[in-house]
């Protein structure tokens, strides 16, 4: 048995199958004549913008944060930067495909160096490159292959091309040696509904075909296990899993405390999908994928008819707003950002208007716009909020527009000072996902690091807490939308902090609310009690399931 950072809850058995291995086409060593260079530049180009048209494609058709990350894998496919000095040393007379794979191996221990967020795109660019040089070679785009019948796939972690493209009807299982709960990997999974354990030491031992039970919830991999143990609790898990699908809302504990069941959305697709859960509303509406991958700011037009398409899936909802979250791994274009150290803790979220106020200005004006004649108006809110003063000049701006304003607690900085950002706003949202790595001060894609940023952290959960009280005292709502939300013993133990509305995954949304309907709010108390009192994310996810009562893949 093998042990992993538990990432997407469920119980699944099927035989393992693993990614073929990332093609390198063999380059010969010759010099490209002068006469040449030209054309092998040009080639360069036409086989980064072929794999740039392709990933667009997918992030149309995939929605959700899978869109996203496509989208910022386009950008990257094209990036002047890489495809610069890709063109310098084709210019010298290295071949494009060697070319390509210098300037990725440039770029990688560049981003490998800063570490943190920037560290996570090694993986993203040189899954890009692969796909160039495929491209120049002719050979086909490489990819996870389809298995005949449903597997578990074991990787060493996934590209966000491929994490996207998995058939979750074939696909009914991942487990990866790297990655933490919070990775695209992880992210991408839980939006499919595929049962993931990540970080996985030993993983490489178990070979393809070797049958294999996962849970996802408790981060256990089983290799060859007894066929019929295995089938119980796959069948336990999934009687568990049609009794959550009866859940019709509105959130609440079994004892009618009120608890706001929400979805998080990424575009107006993901949107009307979510209308097909029970969710009440939209806790978390991502805004980023209208400006990844562009050369130029989209305009207040283009930007309000993508606004309009959510908010008319859920109208007469209450819909939150992220404002702008670029930055770090996620950079623009069209923006001036400048080189940082450390990307992570640089300029992003919010502090981009502090460079160039016009993009919030615009923004804000299009949310506005595109909320004329609706009620309830949108609720906005800004992203990596660290003081009193930045929520302050926010507010101001989104009620000058007849918006509702909040903020962001991502860091810890905003959790120990929430009572006085919330003076400011409205409300406020907690994002555990970068509240997890500030706070443990661990980069959520080390595999070394996983237990670091897992959201069962008491210490994460301590300031979960502390913001929460701050809503009680002054009497303003205060909810979850981080992927934390989405585990539905976790989701409980939330409740009990005092959290007043839990946003996730489309996904997530039944097994949640099931499993509050089931739950007093007292235990929610007290599970809460037993997880912050616990030494580390593995005993509070012990103690608050002694308090709650273990269900199956929980």
């Amino acid at each position: 048995m093998l042990v992993g950072t538990p990432a997407v809850s469920g119980v699944t058995y099927a035989p393992a199958v693993r990614p073929g291995a990332r093609p390198r086409v063999a380059e010969a060593a010759d010099v490209v004549p002068e006469s040449d260079r030209a054309s092998e530049q040009a080639a360069l180009l036409a086989a980064a913008t072929a794999v740039a048209d392709r990933l667009r494609g997918r992030a149309a058709r995939a929605g959700g944060a899978a869109a996203e990350v496509l989208a910022a894998n386009a950008a990257m496919a094209t990036d002047r930067g890489w495809l610069g000095v890709a063109q310098k040393l084709i210019a010298a007379g290295t071949p494009a495909r060697a070319a390509a794979v210098a300037a990725t191996d440039q770029f990688a221990e560049m981003f490998t160096k800063l570490g943190g967020l920037m560290a996570e795109r090694v993986t993203d660019l040189r899954d890009v490159c692969d796909r160039v040089v495929a491209e120049l070679a002719g050979a086909p785009e490489p990819g996870i292959p389809v298995p005949q019948q449903p597997a578990i796939l074991l990787a060493e972690d996934l590209a966000p091309a491929d994490a996207a493209g998995l058939d979750p009807s074939v696909i009914i299982g991942l487990a990866t040696s790297l990655g933490g709960p919070t990775s695209h990997t992880a992210i991408i999974a839980r939006q499919l509904g595929i049962p993931c354990v990540v970080a996985v030491t030993g993983l490489d031992a178990i070979a393809a075909g070797t049958p294999v039970l996962l849970d996802g919830s408790s981060g256990r991999i089983v290799s060859d296990p007894d066929p019929d143990l295995a089938a119980r609790a796959v069948e336990q898990f999934r009687a568990r899993t049609a009794r959550d699908a009866a859940w019709a809302g509105p959130g609440a504990t079994a004892d009618g405390h009120r608890v706001e069941v929400l979805v998080n959305v990424q575009d107006g697709p993901s949107a009307q999908a979510a209308r097909r859960t029970p969710a009440e509303g939209v806790g978390l509406f991502r805004t980023e994928l209208c400006f990844l991958d562009r050369d130029t700011e989209p305009t207040v037009a283009e930007q309000e008819r993508i606004y309009h398409e959510v908010l008319d899936a859920y109208t007469g909802a209450k819909v939150v707003i992220r404002t702008l979250d670029a930055g770090s791994d996620k950079p623009l274009r069209f923006a001036d950002h400048p080189d940082e150290a450390n990307p992570a803790l640089g300029i992003r979220g919010i502090r981009i208007a502090a460079r160039d106020a016009g993009i919030l200005d615009r923004q804000l004006d299009a949310i506005a716009r595109a909320a004329v004649g609706r009620a309830p108006a949108p609720w906005v809110m800004a992203p990596m909020i660290s003081t009193a003063a930045e929520a302050e000049s926010f507010a101001e701006k989104a009620r000058e527009r007849g918006l509702i304003p909040g903020a962001m607690i991502e860091v810890p900085a905003a959790a120990l000072t929430a009572e006085a950002i919330l003076r400011h706003v409205d409300f406020l949202s907690v994002g555990t996902n970068d509240l997890a790595q500030y706070t443990m001060a661990a980069d959520r894609m080390s595999p070394a690091l996983a237990a670091l940023t897992d959201p069962w952290q008491p210490a994460v959960l301590a300031l979960v807490a502390r913001t929460a009280a701050a809503g009680r005292r002054l009497g303003k709502p205060v909810g979850v939308c981080g992927e934390a939300a989405a585990d539905p013993a976790l989701a409980c133990v939330l409740v009990g902090l005092g959290v007043g509305s839990l946003s996730m995954a489309a996904g997530a949304v039944a097994a949640v609310g099931a499993r509050l309907a089931e739950t007093t709010r007292e235990q929610c108390r007290r599970a809460a009690d037993a997880a912050l009192t616990a030494a580390d994310p593995a005993a509070a996810r012990r103690a608050a399931r002694e308090v709650l009562g273990s269900t199956p893949g929980d």
